[in-house]
């Protein structure tokens, strides 16, 4: 889901390049404006890159973070378990 977003301005991104880079309908550009339009790719792409770097930080942040619940969950059960057990060991002395 995360990556859909990205995806989708990569394809408008190469759409675009694709459009651009049509041989049948040469378009004079003069060299000014041909670099700003490569100097705004270039700062697309750098941050497709940024925000690539971000997903994936957060999904190891994420991963991350469930591996830790999972881990106090195990923790939480067998101190329960062990609660149990002396409950149950103290009920049997009393009685």
């Amino acid at each position: 889901m995360r990556y859909l977003k990205i995806l989708g301005v990569m394809v408008f991104m190469l759409s675009a390049t694709v459009w651009a880079a049509d041989g049948s309908k040469p378009v004079p550009a003069s060299s000014a404006s041909l670099q700003q339009a490569r100097q705004r790719l270039e700062r697309h792409e750098a941050e497709v890159r940024r925000l690539e770097q971000d997903v994936d930080r957060q999904e190891s942040d994420s991963k991350q973070a469930s591996e830790r619940l999972k881990q106090q969950d195990q923790t939480l059960a067998e101190l329960r378990k062990q609660l149990t057990a002396l409950h149950d060991q103290s009920s049997a002395t009393q009685h």
